[in-house]
């Protein structure tokens, strides 16, 4: 593709001002300062404007540590959006995958693609989540076994899938479920007796929030992880 056709769909800004970015030099391929609107370029070409890397055109794709404080929805009156953390041209066309609570930190996914969006959170694909959980009190015995059969939430016709409980300590456990209740992981907990102080998201399926992003970063999701969660 053409640098100028990649940098204004990237943009999405006319050819008139892609040339005049050009002109000044503001567009970088792969480091060096590039201003021949033809030349070529592809998804693995680093393109950078500002110093800010610029995705190919079609659907996006990122990962995001959520910080605490922060609401999984496009926009809203009262508190801060997963989106005001995405410094991207494009951002206000993406919308977070499921969502987490205001206080839940942790993995969230985010694109502008409703189709591959709908199969992760669709009940019938059942893609497991994976969380680390702190708690107010110590384990009892026996919860895994509990949880393992399903748990019967309170307001409920029918248990919880069955779910995966490691104990980390006495007070900190991985859970791995397949669904997304209101608020489930509190709830499943609170009907054994306890209660969640912190719970962070690690996982979707296959695809585990990167250890070194930090608090509130977010990064491009590569071609093989999005084609894992199809």
């Amino acid at each position: 593709m053409r640098l100028d056709k990649f940098v204004s769909q990237s943009l999405g800004i006319t050819r008139k001002q892609t040339k005049q970015i050009l002109r000044q030099q503001l567009i970088k391929v792969n480091g060096v300062p590039e201003c021949r609107a033809d030349q070529q370029v592809d998804a693995d070409t680093n393109v950078t404007f500002e110093g800010r890397r610029l995705h190919p055109p079609g659907p996006l794709y990122f990962m995001l540590n959520k910080p605490d404080g922060y609401i999984c929805a496009t926009k809203d009156s009262r508190h801060p959006t997963v989106l005001d953390l995405i410094d991207e041209p494009r951002a206000h066309t993406l919308h977070p995958v499921g969502r987490l609570d205001i206080d839940t930190t942790g993995l969230v996914l985010l694109t502008d693609d409703g189709q591959w969006s709908h199969g992760i959170t669709s009940p019938k694909r059942q893609k497991t989540k994976r969380y680390l959980v702190h708690l107010a009190e110590p384990l009892i015995d026996g919860v895994e076994q509990q949880f393992e059969a399903g748990i019967m939430l309170d307001g409920e016709k029918n248990p919880t899938l069955p779910a995966q409980l490691k104990r980390l300590s006495a007070t900190e456990v991985e859970l791995c479920i397949q669904e997304g209740r209101y608020h489930q992981v509190k709830r499943m907990f609170a009907a054994v007796g306890n209660a969640v102080t912190a719970l962070h998201r690690q996982a979707i399926g296959p695809i585990s929030l990167d250890d070194d992003l930090a608090i509130g970063a977010y990064r491009a999701l590569s071609e093989a992880e999005v084609a894992s969660l199809r």
